[in-house]
């Protein structure tokens, strides 16, 4: 499992450790991890010249430290941006003969000295400590300046987080580092996972420095190994009931090739049975596809509900083909269930139908009590907020700030919520869970019917009796990797997909 940390954690653990320390040493033992992966990459990429960007903090110290360390064997030269550099950090380099040009913070690029300016143009490889953990999201004067000196073709190497990004990676990114690589100590931070901030990192380097962490972490991603020791795998007295029945309410007359990928995904998924709901030409259509389903109601473990449904005005039970009912019904029902696509909007009017005979009642919202999985991307996810909370919610802000978003429709319903995109985040209603984010599918996975497949998935794992949050994060990896295996390098489909689950799901539990 890779972990990351809230940064008060991260600082509480470094306290302790520095305080069994000589003074400085944990600073020497980051600074010296860091000298030897700069370099390493300066002998990777031939960098004859490398410029150290410093800030007046903690992680200025790092980079200033590392400089003198380097100076040995490389053309080093040092800005610092700050009013005073770390005082031990800049004697040290001092001592090692490296030229430091110290700039004002609060300049503006029109005022960078043309010494620091001419040193970024033959930079070959560049060196980020100017913000670290303590730093807030977004550049400004001198530093955002120096930044976009820094030539195109130099290797941008940050320490520890990319400067300007937030640390808790909640905030959009602005004005910041996008680094080719980034070196961190011991642990990660939510900056290196999280999709507000992760673009920005980079390939992540861990140097150990010998800070243990004895929290929860803030943030998790399931690797190999978790999937594996995960998934549901049948034993010789299992049968098609003791596996899971899953049932399918997708599709409608104008969508009805949701109904085929999302009972398609389940199947290969590796569920018991599949009992499908919907119209008559959906259904005609999923029974050529996929003769091994079920069509009509019976008891099933869990529901996938929602794929391929139009809730569009349709308020009354009677409106669409008779689906959004279906959908209704399965609310009200004692079933576990992944809610996708059109069924967030009819949870979203059901959720506040929380009185008598339907009719609101004001600041009462209506929860499900049976474990639910809501999954939904960033406008989807919008509306639906709108909806529930009655004021106007846009794709835009949710992408700005996609934890906070989730998080506010996992406490409105009680729900977990899986919230699709390049970088798939799992929140859980309880805000002292870690968030999961998944980031294992190639950017051709966005394509239609794709989110399709993934909520039969999630149906399958939730009916083998997987709880929502390991059924949303299992699925998330597994959809991954099965679009990998598609066509690797290349276009999918979303129907490849789901028939490259099998021979995944094989790998995954191969010894």
């Amino acid at each position: 499992m890779i972990q990351g940390y809230a940064v008060a954690d991260v600082r509480a653990a470094e306290d302790r450790v520095r305080a069994g320390l000589e003074d400085g040493e944990l600073m020497l033992r980051a600074a010296r991890g860091l000298a030897e992966v700069v370099a390493i990459r300066a002998r990777q990429q031939d960098a004859a010249r490398i410029v150290v960007l410093a800030g007046g903090g903690d992680n200025g110290a790092d980079a200033l430290y590392a400089a003198g360390m380097l100076a040995g064997e490389h053309a080093v030269e040092v800005i610092g941006i700050a009013t005073a550099l770390h005082e031990p950090a800049a004697e040290a380099v001092h001592r090692a003969g490296v030229s430091v040009h110290l700039v004002d913070p609060e300049a503006d690029a029109e005022l960078l000295p043309p010494a620091a300016l001419a040193a970024l143009a033959e930079a070959d490889l560049v060196v980020d400590g100017l913000l670290g953990i303590g730093g807030r999201a977004g550049l400004r004067g001198a530093m955002a300046a120096a930044v976009r000196a820094v030539p195109d073709g130099a290797y941008l190497l940050s320490v520890d987080l990319p400067s300007g990004a937030d640390p808790a990676g909640l905030e959009a990114l602005g004005e910041a580092v996008f680094a080719d690589e980034t070196v961190t100590f011991s642990m990660l931070k939510p900056v290196h996972l999280l999709p507000a901030t992760e673009p920005a990192v980079g390939v992540l380097t861990v140097v150990e420095i010998g800070v243990r962490m004895e929290v929860p972490p803030a943030v998790e991603r399931l690797e190999h190994t978790d999937a594996a020791d995960l998934w549901p795998v049948p034993g010789p007295a299992d049968h098609k009931y003791t596996r899971g029945v899953v049932g399918v309410v997708a599709g409608s007359e104008g969508y009805p090739g949701a109904a085929v990928l999302c009972v398609t995904a389940a199947l290969e998924t590796g569920t018991g049975m599949v009992r499908y709901l919907g119209p008559r030409r959906a259904e005609d259509l999923v029974l050529a596809s996929c003769p091994e389903a079920v069509p009509g109601p019976g008891r099933v473990e869990a529901a996938v509900v929602g794929p391929g449904i139009d809730p569009q005005g349709c308020e009354e039970p009677e409106c669409s083909d008779g689906q959004v009912q279906k959908v209704r019904e399965a609310l009200d029902a004692d079933t576990a269930l992944v809610v996708d696509a059109g069924g967030l909007q009819t949870l979203a009017f059901w959720t506040r139908q929380s009185g008598r005979d339907g009719v609101p009642v004001e600041g009462k919202l209506r929860r499900r009590t049976a474990p639910t999985l809501l999954t939904p991307h960033a406008g989807e996810l919008a509306s639906f907020l709108s909806t529930v909370e009655e004021a106007p919610v846009t794709r835009d802000q949710v992408q700005e700030d996609p934890v906070g978003h989730a998080r506010r429709a996992a406490a409105l319903t009680g729900a977990v919520v899986l919230l699709k995109g390049s970088s798939t985040l799992v929140v859980d209603p309880d805000p002292a869970v870690p968030v999961r984010v998944q980031a294992d599918a190639p950017a051709w996975l966005a394509t239609a019917g794709a989110g399709d497949v993934l909520a039969g998935v999630a149906g399958a794992l939730l009916a083998a009796g997987l709880a929502p949050r390991d059924a949303g994060s299992l699925a998330a990896y597994l959809h991954g990797r099965a679009a990998h295996r598609a066509n690797p390098g290349g276009p999918v489909r979303a129907r490849a997909v789901a028939a490259a689950i099998p021979a995944t799901v094989a790998d995954l539990l191969a010894v």
